[in-house]
């Protein structure tokens, strides 16, 4: 039996990455899933290749309309919801402050935090009422840029470090009925995308070469880098009889980053070998 058997959850951007990893695994951890996506065409794969386990919502995680249609779903599909894992995000390329032209900083702003932060709390928004009759919980994808500099531009970096204070006013304000707790991992090879405000083309924000790989993953003392690796914690967090005491915590799982002491993770190193596509 696994962590999760019977239990059913919500995340949103779990069409590739993180999140579809995130999918499969509370499948294999015997959850039913409801997945909020952006991409019609990744929605549509993951109820073709999970069948009647998963169903989706096409929408955006910025509208309380999508998020709240997710939940109403998650309740008429399955009967209830007893796990929300807000998972969706985009990059910033990332931004050095003092690199972004003027006429760009209101737009990516908005668009980095509106996803990374605002799509968090709407999800929360929606489900806390569902996850309160189920005594359920939530779990944030947060990042290592939520701990130090440098893991990504101003805007990520100021998103995943809001993302810390979220969970810790969700959690005190959901308690006892609702935990909330997150995780932050480390770079790896998700389909993690860019600000359409600082590229209007699509920006794909994950190593497209085993050279960049190496350049990237030699940093961490770990060298995980498959999306799975990750996928553990949220599981535990989400797991009522193995983290019935925990709440208001954020994992920082970036790969042994800390045992290091520093990193060299720039700007610079980030736009080396990342691709438009």
């Amino acid at each position: 039996m696994g962590w999760l058997q019977g239990d059913v959850a919500l995340i949103t951007g779990g069409g590739s990455g993180l999140g579809r990893a995130l999918v499969e695994r509370f499948l294999e951890e015997g959850a039913r899933v409801v997945v909020l996506e952006y991409s019609p065409d990744k929605a549509s794969a993951l109820e073709k290749d999970f069948g009647d386990d998963v169903a989706t919502v096409v929408g955006d995680v910025r509208s309380i309309a999508d998020n709240k249609k997710a939940v109403a779903l998650a309740v008429e599909k399955f009967g209830k919801l007893d796990i929300l894992v807000g998972n969706a995000g985009i990059m910033d390329l990332p931004a050095m402050l003092l690199d972004l032209p003027e006429d760009k900083l209101d737009a990516a702003f908005d668009e980095v935090m509106g996803v990374n932060v605002k799509g968090y709390i709407l999800a929360a928004y929606a489900a806390a009422p569902e996850l309160r009759k189920t005594k359920g919980s939530m779990v944030f994808t947060a990042s290592s840029a939520s701990f130090i500099p440098g893991g990504g531009g101003i805007f990520y970096t100021a998103s995943k470090h809001a993302v810390v204070g979220l969970v810790r006013e969700l959690a005190y304000q959901l308690a006892p009925e609702v935990r909330v707790n997150g995780v932050g991992p480390g770079p790896m090879r998700t389909d993690l995308r860019g600000s359409k405000a600082l590229a209007p083309q699509d920006y794909v924000f994950s190593p497209q070469t085993q050279e960049v790989a190496d350049m990237v993953f030699q940093a961490f003392p770990l060298k995980c880098d498959d999306p799975a690796d990750y996928t553990g914690l949220f599981v535990a967090l989400a797991s009522r009889r193995n983290a019935a005491t925990t709440t208001g915590e954020v994992i920082n799982a970036a790969d042994g980053l800390g045992i290091r002491g520093t990193t060299f993770l720039t700007g610079a190193h980030f736009k080396k070998g990342y691709v438009h596509t």
